[in-house]
C-alpha cells in the first residue's frame, strides 16, 4: 500500500547557474519551510581548486576523472574501470539525495530534479539570470575579483553541466526538467522566495 501523499514531506530541488543566488534563496526557502536545507555536493571553492586535500576533493577529483575530455584522466584506464566508476558515483549520488529527501527540505544540485522526478509532493526550480550580474554577485559574495569571477562561471556552469550529461544521461541547463524557472537578476530574493514556497504550495 503506497504511502498517502501528505506524509511525504515536502522537497525543493534547486539548480543553479553560478552566481544565481541558489544558496540565499535555498537557505530562505528552507527556514520558510521550517525544514532542512542541504548544499551542493561540491562549492565553487572546490570546483575552482579540486586538488585541495579535503575528503571532498578527493571525491572531486574522482568525478572530474571519469568525465574525461577536457578534464583528464580517462585515457590511462580501461572502458570497463571508468564504466564502473561511473556507475558507482551514480549511486552513491541517487542514495544521498533519496536520503536527504527522506527529512525534507531544500536539496541543491545533485542532479535532484531528475532523480526525484516522479516523487509526490517535490518541486523543481531551475535558478538563472543574466552572465554579467551572476559574475558581480559572486564577485561580492566571496570578495574575488570580478577576473576571478568570470573564470570560475566559465568553469562551474560547464563542469556542473558535464557531470549530469556524464553520470545521469541529461542536461541540467534544459528548462523543461524543471516546474518553476526563475532568473534572480531580476526577481529579488524575497520574491522569488514567495515564488517559490507558493509554487511548492500548489504542487502538494
Amino acid at each position: 500500500m503506497s504511502e498517502p501523499t501528505q506524509s511525504i514531506p515536502p522537497v525543493v530541488t534547486i539548480y543553479e547557474y553560478y552566481g544565481a543566488r541558489g544558496e540565499e534563496i535555498g537557505r530562505a526557502v528552507a527556514e520558510r519551510l521550517g525544514l532542512p536545507f542541504h548544499a551542493q555536493a561540491f562549492s565553487s571553492e572546490q570546483l575552482s581548486d579540486p586538488g585541495a586535500a579535503t575528503a571532498e576533493a578527493a571525491e572531486l577529483v574522482r568525478v572530474l576523472s571519469v568525465l574525461g575530455g577536457a578534464y583528464g584522466g580517462i585515457e590511462s584506464r580501461d572502458v570497463a574501470t571508468v564504466q564502473r566508476e561511473k556507475y558507482e558515483l551514480t549511486v552513491s549520488n541517487t542514495r544521498a539525495v533519496w536520503d536527504e529527501a527522506e527529512a525534507g527540505g531544500v536539496i541543491m544540485g545533485r542532479n535532484g530534479a531528475v532523480i526525484l522526478k516522479n516523487r509526490p509532493s517535490t518541486l523543481h526550480v531551475l535558478l538563472t539570470g543574466s552572465v554579467e550580474a551572476r559574475i558581480a554577485y559572486a564577485a561580492q559574495r566571496d570578495g574575488i575579483s570580478v577576473e576571478e569571477a568570470t573564470e570560475r562561471q566559465r568553469r562551474e556552469d560547464q563542469v556542473r553541466a558535464d557531470m549530469s550529461i556524464t553520470l545521469y544521461g541529461w542536461d541540467p541547463r534544459q528548462p523543461d526538467a524543471y516546474d518553476l524557472v526563475l532568473n534572480t537578476s531580476r526577481i529579488p530574493v524575497e520574491h522569488a522566495t514567495a515564488a517559490i514556497v507558493d509554487a511548492l504550495g500548489a504542487a502538494l
